[in-house]
Formats: structure tokens, C-alpha cells, sequence
């Protein structure tokens, strides 16, 4: 009964440091009660994150004005409940292994809670191997394998997306294809046996062309998700295997992801289909 009492009141906590940051966020932007609110973001800071989380900091900054509050937040930090004073979470490129391991038993638990919660949770490359449920450091926020996991360290380069039809309209292209910078991120696919636990996930985007360099077998990349989204309890989840952060003309996908990762009405449709 204890445990549960504890539990309920760093929840409400929590609810209560979002409200209050939230409001100071805005007043901070708009310099009245006004203005648009600015959404929090919290970026992942500590082993495993790897130099693109720069580039990814780049992409939110540019063109937003006061739009996001950015910072930085390590292990110790979400220990202390700081999480609960952000909107959003990204956990950057790196090695998703070092990240969850880092995070401990514990940490990755509070991470759940804060998407749980109505939290957004973005995970990139490295991110998205942790977002998964396929390793035992995994945060377990989306039902997916990473397929050829013997291959992981298959190469770098420029990859072909091919996107669907909500795909196209997320992100506001003219067609239903791109050109994406890959390093080595993460193969999604489904299983076949659905964990009941785990929300299943949209397939915004499939790899159309392959690497497969460094021992991997051909014909296995083409047709496997790149970027995915999923509702996890009151908040919103959304992996990219590539780096769209890294991609020249394709830096604005991040922020287009972190606004939809922060909209409490939750407009979008995030039913997952099989």
C-alpha cells in the first residue's frame, strides 16, 4: 500500500511540475498569458550518446525562435524527477545499448512512466534500438524486433525511403519517397507473436534500397520499417532508424516529430495496423 501511495504522489507530482514549467515556458516566450507555449525538450546526455546529438540539437534550434526550451539530461538527472519537467525526450544516435544500460533497471522504468504519462519519446537510430523490446536494455515502448540483429554494424551511406500514404502527409512531401543519410540504426519489423504489453506501431516508412556491407547478406534491409509511431498510454512514441538530422534538406523532419510528440489533443490517428 506504501509503494502504490509512493507512486501516485511522484505522478502527481510530476503532472504538477509539466503544468507549472509549461506555464513558465509560455510566459518565457510570449511575455504575456497569451502566447503559444513552447514545448520542453530533454536530450539524452551520457554514455552512448554519440556527435550527431549536435546535429539534432541544430535541427530544433534552427528557424524555431523560442518555439523549444532545449536542454540537456543525464542519468542523474531523471533519477532526481527532472524528466518531469520536460514535454519531450530524445534519445540521440550513439549505441542504444550503452544508453539503456547507463539508464539502469530503474531509470528505464521513469522513462516509461514520463511517456506513460503523457510524455513524447524520440528515439534516433541508437534511440530507436532502445525503444524497442527486443534486448534486455530495452525501454520495451514499441512491439518491434530489430531483424538481422547478428548484422547491426552493416555500413553507412545514403538509403532510399519509400513512405506511405500518412507518411507523405506527415511530413509534407510531393511524393512518396526520399533519400536518407543510414548508420547502422536498427531494421524494424514485427513479430510473430504480439506482446500484449507493448503497443504495435504505424510504419511511416520502409527502407527501398540497401547496405549491406561489413559480412551482412543481401536482401534482407529492403521493405523493413525506418520510421515509426506508436501511442504508449497518455504519450506518443516516434523512432527513425536513419538520420534524418544528418540528411541534408531533411533536418526539419525533427521538429515536424517533435511537435507531434508534443500535441496533448492528440488529432493524429496512431492506431497501429498489422
Amino acid at each position: 500500500m506504501k509503494h502504490v501511495q509512493l507512486v501516485d504522489r511522484r505522478q502527481s507530482i510530476g503532472r504538477a511540475m509539466r503544468y507549472f514549467g509549461g506555464m513558465l515556458c509560455l510566459l518565457l516566450v510570449s511575455g504575456s498569458a497569451f502566447g503559444e507555449q513552447c514545448v520542453r525538450v530533454a536530450v539524452f546526455e551520457g554514455s552512448g550518446v554519440g556527435p550527431s546529438s549536435e546535429k539534432l540539437i541544430k535541427a530544433l534550434k534552427e528557424d524555431s525562435g523560442d518555439r523549444y526550451e532545449i536542454d540537456r539530461i543525464t542519468v542523474d538527472d531523471i533519477a532526481e524527477g527532472k524528466l518531469a519537467e520536460f514535454d519531450v525526450l530524445v534519445h540521440p544516435g550513439g549505441s542504444g545499448g550503452k544508453q539503456g544500460r547507463a539508464l539502469g533497471e530503474e531509470g528505464r522504468s521513469t522513462v516509461r512512466d514520463f511517456v506513460r504519462e503523457g510524455g513524447g519519446f524520440l528515439g534516433v537510430c541508437a534511440g530507436a534500438y532502445l525503444a524497442t523490446n527486443d534486448y534486455s536494455w530495452s525501454l520495451g515502448l514499441i512491439d518491434a524486433k530489430v531483424v538481422d540483429r547478428k548484422h547491426w554494424a552493416r555500413g553507412n551511406g545514403a538509403v532510399d525511403l519509400e513512405l506511405s500514404e500518412p507518411g507523405v502527409a506527415f511530413f509534407a512531401l510531393d511524393e512518396p519517397a526520399a533519400e536518407i543519410h543510414y548508420a547502422q540504426g536498427p531494421l524494424l519489423g514485427r513479430r510473430e507473436w504480439d506482446d500484449p504489453e507493448v503497443p504495435d506501431y504505424e510504419s511511416l516508412a520502409i527502407y527501398a534500397s540497401e547496405i549491406a556491407k561489413k559480412g551482412a547478406p543481401e536482401g534482407v534491409m529492403k521493405g523493413t520499417s525506418a520510421a515509426v509511431r506508436c501511442a504508449y498510454g497518455d504519450g506518443r512514441v516516434f523512432c527513425f532508424g536513419p538520420h534524418p538530422e544528418l540528411t541534408d534538406g531533411l533536418e526539419h523532419w525533427i521538429p515536424i516529430v517533435v511537435e507531434w510528440l508534443a500535441d496533448e489533443r492528440h488529432a493524429t490517428n496512431t492506431t497501429a495496423t498489422r
